[in-house]
């Protein structure tokens, strides 16, 4: 699995040191990350959160893909990239698996004694824990509230984004002539 997934809580000293979770490690390796060779973790702050977005190869390549979209030039991707690559931190991992997050992004954060670690698929984030608590709360309640209008829309018969079946029954049979059980 090359995905960032799951949830971590590790310690943070007072230098800023915290150990990356050992299951993200394995996945920024297998993205071309290497400790000690080329290759680094890109670490800057979310855009839309108090939390820091991080990643190997495969996220600055989404981003180039991103920047890449865009009139060169424009005042879009000017933006963008310098709110993506102008605040960019490029953290090292140390033998122990650690590594150093710069005081202005723990202050972005608001980083404490204790990190959160959250797998994003193609990148993860740090957060403090507290505040991570309650934004998973919000998301959950927001992944409610559009389950049950999709799930009301589809009941109605409305079509739903991607629904190609909207308004038809599902078959009965399995399609070989047998019942469903």
């Amino acid at each position: 699995m090359d995905r960032f997934v799951s949830t971590f809580h590790n310690k943070l000293d007072t230098k800023g040191r915290v150990s990356v979770p050992a299951p993200f490690r394995a996945i920024l390796e297998r993205d071309g990350y290497r400790a000690g060779a080329a290759g680094a973790i890109y670490c800057y702050p979310s855009l839309d959160a108090p939390a820091l977005d991080a990643g190997g190869e495969r996220l600055a390549g989404k981003i180039d893909r991103l920047l890449g979209n865009l009139a060169d030039y424009s005042d879009e991707r000017d933006e963008l990239s310098l709110a993506l690559y102008g605040d960019v931190q490029v953290l090292t991992v140390d033998g122990d698996g650690r590594i150093i997050i710069p005081e202005e992004l723990r202050a972005h954060a608001g980083l404490g004694a204790r990190v959160t670690f959250v797998g994003l698929g193609d990148k993860f984030q740090i957060w403090d824990p507290e505040r991570f608590e309650h934004r998973r709360a919000r998301a959950r309640a927001k992944v409610h509230d559009h389950r049950k209008l999709f799930a009301d829309r589809h009941d109605a018969g409305a079509a739903v984004p991607g629904d190609t079946q909207a308004g038809r029954r599902p078959p009965v049979g399995d399609g070989e002539g047998g019942t469903r059980e």
